[in-house]
């Protein structure tokens, strides 16, 4: 008897994009495991399409920083919907990550206003270390 064939999961080209900042305007950039020269904001795609961005925010803002601002804590109320998106071509180097016709993404922008002291903890499978900048060398630091 054959193997069972499992259907390739691939991502969901709608993600946000959550930067982290204080009310000094200092962001919080973490470096990628993957691609080591990329510093960026916390980013990830919907986990079904059914769900919200907000929730993706939220889910992945813990996930990647340890940071807790899901529907009942205390930071949840300073998630802010920016209500901007980008829609980019995929970098060829994750598009394998996409069904095969995917070429590009869309990306729901959001803030998070933090305290100055907020701890960070990495998912040391995602990235590998973290810093705040003012806002302006935050811009120039980030790879996208």
């Amino acid at each position: 008897m054959a193997p069972a064939v499992l259907p390739i999961a691939y991502k969901i080209p709608q993600s946000v994009l959550v930067v982290i900042h204080t009310p000094a305007l200092d962001v919080l950039l973490i470096q990628r495991a993957d691609a080591p020269d990329f510093w960026q904001s916390v980013t990830g795609s919907k986990d079904s399409l059914r769900e919200r961005f907000r929730t993706t925010a939220a889910r992945e803002v813990l996930e990647e920083t340890g940071i807790d601002c899901r529907t009942g804590h205390p930071l949840a109320g300073a998630l802010c919907d920016w209500q901007l998106e980008n829609v980019y071509e995929i970098y060829p180097r994750w598009r394998h990550r996409y069904a095969p016709d995917v070429t590009r993404n869309t990306e729901h922008i959001f803030g998070l206003t933090v305290p100055k002291d907020t701890p960070v903890q990495l998912n040391p499978r995602e990235h590998v270390a973290w810093r705040w900048l003012p806002w302006r060398d935050a811009a120039q630091a980030c790879f996208s």
